[in-house]
C-alpha cells in the first residue's frame, strides 16, 4: 500500500450506521453499476473498482439482489474471499425479483430470498437486508416487520432497514422500532428529505444511507444535452419511469434541465476538489446522513468519490447557494412526487 493510500484511508470518517451499531466509511459504494443497468462491466473491471475502493478507505458496500440478477452479489462474494481482511460491511436488499404485490412479502419468501443473497455473498449472515422500494403498503404491515425481526433471531441477518422512493415511506419506516437504516434518493437536487426525513431519523437514531448522491451522474458537470448513453443504460430507457421509478433516474428531473443545473453545480465546486466530490462533501455534512453510496465504473472513480470525505465542509455560502439552485431548477417539477 502506498503512502497516498494510507493518507487517504485515515481521511475517511466512519460512522454508526443506525441502530444496527455498525460502523461504516461516510463514503460507500454503491454497486448498482456493477450488476447491470448501466452498460457492461467485465467482472475483473469489477473487482478493480472494489479493490480501488477499499484501499481508499471505503468499509462500506451497498448491492441488490437483482443487480444483474446477483451479478453484483456474487462479484462482491468473490472480492470478500479474496480479501477476508477488507473490513466491508455490505448492505444487500431484497424483494424486487418478484412482482411487487404485499402478499409476496412474507417470512417464508424472505428466507428465501436472504439464503440466495447469502449464498451469492458466501457469508452465514447478512450485515444488513433492506427491503428494495417495496409497495408503499409493506411499510404500514406489522408481519413483514415481525417476519424481519424472525430474520434477526434466526441470525440470518444481522440488521434490517428500507430503501424507499418517498419521504413519506421512509417517515413510516423510521417510526418501526426495527428499522436499523433507510436509504433514500438525496442530493443538490432533491432536497425535500432535509425537510422531515433526516430530522426524524436522527431522533430516531435510525441511519440514512444516500442514494443516487450524483442524479446518475449528472451532477459529475460531464454531460451535455448531446450526450448518448447505451441502450443498455437506465439512463437511455428509464428516462420516464418506463422500468422503475423515474426517480431512480437523474433524480426525476428532465434531462436537458439537469445537464443546466448540474453545469450551474460545477461553479460551486471546492477548490481542488471535482463538482462530484463536491456534491458527496455536501451531503455527508448534512445532519442525519450516515453514508453516501456512489457508484463507480472503474478505480479511479472509486479514489476520487472516497477522497470526498476529507474535503473540507463547505461554506454556509455553498450551501445557500444549493437551495437557491434547487429552487430554481428543480422544486416546482419533482418536489411534491417524492
Amino acid at each position: 500500500m502506498t503512502e497516498a493510500v494510507e493518507w487517504e484511508l485515515k481521511q475517511v470518517e466512519q460512522r454508526v450506521l443506525g441502530r444496527s451499531e455498525q460502523r461504516v466509511s461516510a463514503v460507500g459504494l454503491g454497486t448498482w453499476q456493477l450488476g447491470a443497468d448501466w452498460g457492461q462491466v467485465e467482472e475483473k473491471a469489477a473487482l478493480s473498482v472494489l479493490e480501488a475502493a477499499v484501499e481508499a478507505g471505503v468499509t462500506f458496500f451497498d448491492t441488490a439482489d437483482v443487480y444483474g440478477d446477483g451479478r453484483s452479489e456474487r462479484v462482491i462474494g468473490r472480492f470478500l474471499r479474496e480479501r477476508p481482511d477488507a473490513g466491508v460491511v455490505v448492505a444487500t436488499k431484497m424483494g424486487r425479483r418478484v412482482a411487487l404485490d404485499p402478499d409476496l412479502y412474507t417470512l417464508d419468501h424472505f428466507r428465501a430470498w436472504t439464503d440466495r443473497s447469502r449464498r451469492n455473498l458466501g457469508v452465514e449472515r447478512l450485515d444488513l437486508i433492506q427491503l428494495h422500494c417495496p409497495p408503499t403498503p409493506v411499510y404500514s404491515s406489522d408481519a413483514v416487520f415481525d417476519a424481519l425481526d424472525t430474520l434477526v433471531e434466526e441470525e440470518r441477518i444481522s440488521a434490517y432497514g428500507v430503501s424507499v422512493e418517498t419521504c413519506a415511506e421512509a417517515l413510516t419506516a423510521i417510526a418501526r422500532p426495527g428499522t436499523a437504516s433507510v436509504q433514500i434518493i438525496f442530493n443538490p437536487l432533491r432536497l425535500k428529505p432535509l425537510e422531515d426525513v433526516l430530522p426524524a431519523a436522527t431522533a430516531a437514531g435510525v441511519g440514512i444511507i444516500a442514494r443516487v448522491p450524483l442524479a446518475s451522474g449528472l451532477l459529475s458537470g460531464k454531460y451535455t444535452r448531446d450526450t448518448v448513453f447505451s441502450d443498455d443504460d437506465h439512463r437511455t430507457f428509464n428516462r420516464r419511469g418506463e422500468a422503475f421509478d423515474q426517480g431512480e433516474t437523474f433524480s426525476g428531473i428532465e434531462y436537458a434541465k439537469g445537464v443546466e443545473a448540474a453545469a450551474e453545480f460545477s461553479a460551486l465546486a471546492a477548490e481542488g476538489a471535482t463538482p462530484a466530490q463536491t456534491a458527496l462533501r455536501w451531503i455527508i455534512q448534512q445532519p442525519g446522513v450516515t453514508s453516501v453510496i456512489p457508484g463507480a465504473r472503474s478505480p479511479q472513480q472509486a479514489r476520487l468519490n472516497a477522497q470526498a470525505a476529507s474535503l473540507d465542509p463547505l461554506p454556509d455560502e455553498t450551501l445557500k447557494a444549493v437551495g437557491e439552485l434547487y429552487d430554481r431548477w428543480a422544486r416546482a417539477d419533482i418536489h411534491h412526487r417524492w
